[in-house]
């Protein structure tokens, strides 16, 4: 009687069929930066950190990847923990800024921010801060939510207008797509169409660098016996340019 298998299955094959030449875009863009030195800096706010959170630190995924958090504000930053809990603090513009100086990008950098609205000041301003340093940005967004709402920038400019490639999640506006009838919608699907694409993007940068004979960084899990050993080389690659993800 559930219909969000059947929705989940719908959401893998949109993104497969409708988004492979944007995924293709994002890795052709970024595997030449990662391959130059470069870290992936992966940033969403809300449940949007969730797909960005699979990017991260984790066993199959790829190590010069670097995930920003509004936490980082008081895990490495000087603001209070207190005053990160307010969940509309992603509507606050002025966050960006020092968000972005903690992730003191090089040039070699790349960013890919997460956001399914793509409205919400803090990311369209973090956003314009990476384009202002002539960085790259790949969106991962719902053009059909962000093309329906107003942004809370005070430019009106949303996050899909600021990417060099764009990752539409298919997600309707709201992100629930399950209309059970009396008003009541359920069945997100916008961080199960994120994590698809996060795996995709992940197999795509790992496969460029086997095409260019490089063995491409990847994090081995560390509940492995070798897990430790394997991953103590890229860990100190990317030693102060890549945080844990626990703190």
């Amino acid at each position: 009687m559930n219909e969000y298998p059947r929705l989940a299955h719908d959401v893998i094959d949109r993104i497969a069929e409708g988004q492979g030449s944007a995924v293709q875009e994002a890795v052709s863009l970024l595997a030449p930066r990662l391959m130059a030195g470069g870290v992936l800096h992966v940033f969403g706010t809300g449940h949007a950190r969730i797909p960005m959170h699979e990017m991260a630190g984790r066993a199959g995924g790829l190590a010069p990847v670097n995930l920003v958090r509004l936490s980082d504000l008081a895990f490495r930053g000087d603001v209070r923990a207190q005053d990160i809990a307010d969940p509309l603090l992603e509507r606050d513009p002025a966050i960006a800024a020092p968000l972005f100086a903690l992730t003191a990008p090089r040039e070699e950098d790349a960013f890919l921010i997460a956001s399914n609205s793509g409205i919400n000041a803090a990311v369209v301003e973090f956003a314009m801060m990476v384009r202002d340093a002539g960085l790259p940005v790949v969106a991962l967004t719902s053009l059909a939510h962000s093309r329906s709402v107003a942004s809370r920038h005070a430019s009106g400019t949303k996050l899909f207008e600021l990417a060099d490639v764009v990752i539409d999640n298919g997600a309707p506006a709201g992100d629930a797509a399950l209309d059970l009838g009396g008003g009541v919608r359920v069945g997100a699907v916008s961080n199960l169409a994120g994590v698809i694409v996060a795996q995709l993007l992940t197999e795509g940068i790992a496969r460029a660098y086997l095409a260019e004979g490089r063995t491409p960084p990847v994090f081995r899990s560390m509940n492995l016996p070798d897990g430790d050993r394997h991953n103590a080389d890229p860990l100190a690659a990317y030693a102060g340019r890549v945080h844990p993800i626990e703190a």
